[in-house]
């Protein structure tokens, strides 16, 4: 589920993403699966993106803030 799925992908999958955000891998893992089972829906919460961003500097990852929103939330905001 995207924008999880690709930004996890980027950084070296669920358990190098667990290690830099300071959580279980399982939390990770969640949130790559829907929010009808029990997932975010492939959003990451808004407490650990400082640190995926500052992880993916530091390994020469292009990331930005932009790439956390949901797809649907980026067309609708270039549609105005």
């Amino acid at each position: 589920m995207e924008p999880a799925c690709k930004i996890i992908k980027l950084l070296g999958g669920p358990s190098a993403v667990a290690k830099i955000a300071g959580v279980h891998r399982t939390r990770v893992s969640n949130w790559m699966r829907p929010k009808s089972s029990g997932g975010t829906g492939g959003v990451i919460p808004i407490n650990h993106i400082n640190k995926l961003i500052e992880a993916a500097f530091e390994k020469g990852v292009a990331l930005s803030g932009d790439d956390f929103l949901p797809i649907s939330s980026k067309i609708k905001g270039r549609a105005a």
